[in-house]
This record gives structure tokens, sequence and C-alpha cells, in this order.
């Protein structure tokens, strides 16, 4: 019977890490029920969902797709999170956030390692995925740079129609006044 069981989990497992743009690992440990309910509606916010992995069977999966993560990542009570690139980067912001950064020191809460883009990331690493901006945030910022030179022309180009009035309207007050 329990073969069958890990047949199943297996495939579930490797469902999920076959259509994940990145994977981010983390401890979980000791969580109370309000706390661990936080994190994971925070991460549901998001558009991830935390799973449960056995160390070993992931360990063996990812070695199967040629991805070896450091020893130290798969030890202990192991969270994953199987995202695309946009739920990877929200899910890390969500788990360094400052909101718990208590559970962060109490040590139940950690980035253990994180493979994204192909390249497997320590927990400094994965922790630093928590600076990439999100895609609006991008999408503003590109914005911001397409429309910048276009906005300092039309004020240019204003500018001049504007200067020539301005000229006109001094030199018609200057002879109202001289009169």
């Amino acid at each position: 019977m329990p073969n069958i069981i890990n047949r199943m989990v297996t495939a579930e497992l490797a469902d999920l890490l076959g259509g994940s743009e990145g994977l981010l690992f983390f401890s979980f440990n000791g969580l109370s029920m309000p706390e661990n309910e936080a994190i994971r509606g925070a991460l549901a916010e998001r558009g991830v969902s935390v799973h449960m992995v056995r160390n070993t069977l992931v360990r063996r999966l990812l070695a199967e797709q040629g991805v070896e993560l450091d020893s130290a990542a798969l030890k202990g009570n192991t969270a994953m999170i199987a995202a695309d690139a946009e739920g990877l980067i929200g899910a890390a912001k969500v788990l360094t956030d400052k909101e718990y950064k208590a559970l962060r020191a109490d040590g139940k809460l950690g980035l253990k390692a994180a493979y994204f883009e192909g390249q497997v990331m320590g927990a400094a690493e994965a922790s630093a995925l928590a600076d990439l901006p999100d895609r609006d945030t991008v999408n503003a910022m590109l914005l911001g740079v397409i429309s910048g030179p276009a906005r300092g022309l039309a004020t240019i180009l204003n500018a001049v129609p504007s200067s020539v009035a301005r000229v006109i309207q001094a030199k018609a007050d200057k002879e109202d006044g001289g009169e």
C-alpha cells in the first residue's frame, strides 16, 4: 500500500515541478495555527500555495531534472512553493516581509533555497528575489522611460510659441505704458 501512495505523491510532485518556472524552499517550523493561516493567506493573495514536501523525494525528483540543491536546503521541515516568476517573486516578498520578522528571528520561518531561471540559489540569494520589482512596477518604470522624452519634447515645443506670446505681450504692455 505505501508504494501506491508514494507513486501518487511522486507523480503529483513531478507535475508540480514540471509546470513551474521556479521553486522556493523555506522552513516552516513550530508555527501556531493563526501564524500558519496568516502566512498561507498572504501567499494565496500572491497566487501561490505552500506544499509541505518530503526532502528525499524532492531531492530525487530534482536530481532527475539535473538540479542539485545544497544539502542544508533540504533538511528539517521543508515547505516548497512552485510557481511562475511573478508568483515566486511575490512569495519571496511575503516571506521576507517585516510583518514576519519575529518568526524569522525565532527560527520558525526562513528561506532555505530557490531555483529560478535555471539557477540554484542559496538562502541569501533567495532573499534577494524579494528585492526584484513585480510586473506592475516594471511596467510603470518602462512607461516612465518611454514617456519621459516625449513629455520633454512637448514642453520644448510648447515653450517656443509661449515665449513669442510673452514677448509680444511685453511689447504691447510697454507701448501702452509709454503713451
